[in-house]
């Protein structure tokens, strides 16, 4: 058995799975699909994962997008394929959102190409130190490394802001949509990754307080935090196979394509928080837990 099916069994877990399901109904029953036709969409992170996989699924719904990510080579191939698959429009921005300058070039070429902009998909993660799944897996303490972690930090938090705070302005008019690529490692810790804890817990508090603001003060401009589980991108698989038993967790994990397509049907229902798997949602409840519980069940069933 599964360990998110040890945690959710009997009466309580019988609740949480019956409130799950009517989560997906919601969602499913509420999405139309020609809404997203002609859309402008923002995405960043796309030349691989999830975020390439979300823009040959808004090209297949007819949107206009506009990708980034650091390899132009890449980038040509992704909008290539988009505009084969039915994008209306089909453009790229090649540059490092963890330069300031960049995410401006980004936000400005969406005005320029678009006049408008619907959707603003954060989705990119990494380090100007190198990819994350080669970085050795260690706790904390064995590896006290202040820049890589001050870099993550810039790249996988500040920037999301910075890009969202450019796109405000256009988003208010077109009461567009703010897409957040969280992680369940948003909602709870787990060990080994405390510098992607530390930015997706920053994410789920600054746009937390953002959609708040929004709200308060009137504006239609609503924001997505997705909390996805464990996807099988080659990035993950390249990180998880360096911890014990990271074969056996691949068989888990979901795939690409239907992760991506409930990302994009979640934004435009505007859910609040995407989960994906659904799992996730039963999971991320355990902080409702008193604290040695929560750490018996990270430790022991959650954790490598």
């Amino acid at each position: 058995m599964e360990p998110w099916l040890r945690l959710v069994g009997g009466a309580t877990g019988g609740a949480l799975l019956a409130a799950t399901g009517l989560y997906v109904y919601w969602d499913y029953y509420y999405f139309n699909p020609e809404s997203v036709r002609g859309a402008t969409v923002v995405i960043t992170g796309c030349s691989t994962g999830i975020g390439e996989e979300m823009a040959y699924q808004y090209a297949r719904l007819g949107a206009k997008i506009l990708i980034t990510a650091r390899r132009e080579n890449r980038l040509k191939e992704v909008v290539a394929k988009a505009k084969s698959l039915g994008a209306q429009e089909a453009h790229y921005v090649a540059g490092d959102m963890g330069k300031a300058e960049d995410c401006e070039r980004t936000i400005q070429t969406a005005k320029e190409k678009f006049g408008r902009l619907d959707y603003l998909v954060l989705n990119h993660a990494g380090s100007s130190f190198g990819p994350i799944s080669e970085k050795p897996v260690q706790t904390w303490d064995q590896d006290l490394d202040m820049d890589f972690y001050a870099d993550f930090l810039n790249i996988n938090l500040i920037s999301y802001v910075r890009l969202a705070s450019l796109a405000l302005p256009l988003l208010k008019e077109s009461s567009g949509h703010i897409v957040v690529m969280g992680s369940l490692g948003g909602k709870i810790t787990f060990p080994y990754f405390s510098y992607m804890t530390t930015a997706k817990f920053g994410l789920d508090g600054f746009f937390g307080a953002l959609r708040v603001e929004l709200m308060k003060t009137k504006q239609d401009v609503s924001i997505s935090y997705v909390v996805p589980g464990f996807i099988r991108t080659a990035g993950a698989e390249e990180m998880v196979k360096k911890l014990p038993g990271g074969e056996k967790m691949l068989e888990t994990a979901a795939p690409v394509k239907e992760t991506a397509y409930t990302i994009i049907r979640g934004g435009a229902t505007r859910t609040r928080e995407i989960y994906v798997p659904s799992y996730t949602w039963v999971i991320s409840r355990i902080r409702m837990f008193p604290g040695w519980l929560q750490d018996y069940l990270i430790l022991n069933v959650f954790s490598p």
